[in-house]
């Protein structure tokens, strides 16, 4: 079985675990970098609705989920989102937040990072957020030791995108010594950059953008960098008001969520072929993802 037969079948075989509505991503942790989580995406309902979330008054704001290595969903909202943004009226270039999580699972992680470094993305604002797994390259690329988790988790995928040969056995340090080197030499040097550069959130009105989520209970200005990256359940289950609404991915589930604490928008497009978008404007928000147009979800 080819290498891309075998890693494709794997996945398949993860999305078949799907409960809850979502995709299990249960495993080992990477070397301190992956940890173990169930994946379910389910939430309690918040306590009170409380007073209605908004953006700046004229100003439109956009969302994106995890792409997960699918660059051909990427042109696809891009094209859709670039539409979009022709029709109504706003302030200034409507604004474009990419949650993270833009690499690995699928084969095109290089072409994602290419296409958001293109004019595809030049008509809006733009802020690029990290996900772990951004961060989990990055420290393959200083950490060889770790390649094995990683290509676990979709790492294997990303190598071959830069045309580097995963190790033929996941043991051998030596091997994976060797990707690390041909990864640092494959990799453009604007790639290297936007890794490095990518933010931890973004604040727009009543909105907070992250990868992950934030630990309840503490201020948002004082979250750690692991928790944004990833946290799950002690953030999903909690009930508690945030000090403001979370706009995260992180957590694939078949469908965008929405409630008073939180919106999720992964719908785990490497397998499902539906990346997800949600447009804020004032007090609504929409979902747009490559297929039918999503209704405004429900406030729970």
């Amino acid at each position: 079985m080819r290498f891309a037969d075998l890693r494709i079948l794997e996945a398949a075989r993860g999305f078949a675990r799907v409960t809850g509505g979502a995709l299990a991503t249960a495993g080992r942790g990477v070397a301190g970098v992956f940890r173990k989580g169930d994946g379910r995406g389910v939430t309690k309902p918040a306590l009170a609705a409380g007073p209605a979330a908004r953006v700046p008054l004229g100003r439109r704001v956009y969302a994106v989920g995890d792409v997960h290595g699918r660059a051909d969903l990427l042109i696809k909202l891009l094209e859709q989102l670039r539409a979009d943004a022709l029709a109504g009226e706003y302030e200034g270039r409507p604004i474009l937040i990419f949650l993270g999580d833009y690499i690995d699972r699928g084969f095109q992680s290089k072409e994602v990072i290419s296409i958001l470094l293109s004019n595809a993305v030049s008509p809006f604002e733009t802020y690029f957020l990290k996900g772990n797994h951004e961060q989990a390259m990055l420290q393959f690329l200083g950490d060889p030791g770790i390649g094995p988790r990683w290509a676990e988790y979709g790492g294997a995928e990303t190598l071959v995108s830069y045309g580097v040969q995963p190790p033929r056995t996941r043991t051998s340090l030596d091997e994976w010594i060797q990707a690390s080197a041909g990864l640092q030499e494959a990799l453009p040097t604007e790639h290297l950059h936007f890794l490095k550069s990518l933010e931890l959130s973004v604040r727009v009105g009543d909105y907070v953008f992250v990868h992950a989520g934030v630990r309840p209970g503490v201020p948002l200005d004082q979250q750690s960098e692991h928790d944004l990256l990833w946290i799950r359940e002690d953030f999903l289950n909690d009930r508690r008001h945030l000090g403001a609404v979370i706009v995260h991915g992180h957590t694939p589930i078949t469908q965008p969520y929405r409630d008073a604490r939180r919106i999720g928008l992964d719908t785990g497009a490497y397998l499902s072929g539906k990346l997800t978008a949600a447009r804020f404007e004032h007090e609504t928000v929409e979902f747009i993802a490559t297929g039918p147009r999503q209704d405004v979800a429900p406030v729970g």
